[in-house]
């Protein structure tokens, strides 16, 4: 099946409750998304509802990719809030739900960023990915590039510290065609 992607779709009480459980999901089958599994609704839930209100109140879109009904892969592209930074934005919560995966899902969420992001003028999208799972090789096949690293920024327990890898995609605009 075909995903449908929507940009700011309405923030229902189910279409919260299935990004809870997309968040569990993916974190409890070892994505890399805020939490360390295991981790249950209840510890995701207010997460969830403070990304969802800067969503609802602005300045930040969600990306949500459906199979039908069915939430199946979702980001948040977040604004900077700084004035000297609104030429580009950070992509945060990329998740795809784990029983979908190797469908290319994931792939077409970031496609679908960029869309957004150039319909938007953005010029760069930037990214924090965990250091050991091998995500810094999906960004790279997308063209995102590393720019820079945080040493044990992450602790994930207290005998377990990850990098935090910051990469970054430029999103030139297309040239205008001459006159010529």
């Amino acid at each position: 099946m075909d995903l449908r992607f929507v940009l700011d779709p309405d923030l229902t009480t189910e279409l919260r409750e299935q990004l809870v459980a997309l968040w569990v999901d993916a974190t409890n089958a070892g994505g890399a998304v805020g939490f360390v599994a295991p981790v249950t609704a209840a510890e995701v839930r207010p997460v969830a509802a403070s990304t969802l209100a800067e969503v609802a109140d602005g300045p930040d879109r969600l990306l949500a990719g459906f199979e039908g009904d069915r939430l199946v892969a979702v980001l948040v592209i977040v604004d900077n809030r700084f004035h000297l930074k609104t030429h580009w934005r950070v992509l945060k919560r990329v998740m795809v739900r784990p029983d979908t995966q190797g469908r290319g899902h994931g792939a077409a969420l970031m496609r679908e960023a960029e869309r957004v992001a150039r319909a938007m003028g953005v010029e760069a999208l930037h990214v924090t990915v965990r250091d050991g799972l091998g995500l810094d090789r999906f960004y790279r096949r997308l063209g995102y590039r590393e720019v820079g690293r945080l040493p044990a920024a992450l602790r994930l327990s207290s005998t377990d510290s990850r990098d935090e890898i910051l990469m970054w995609l430029d999103l030139p605009m297309p040239a205008e065609p001459s006159d010529g």
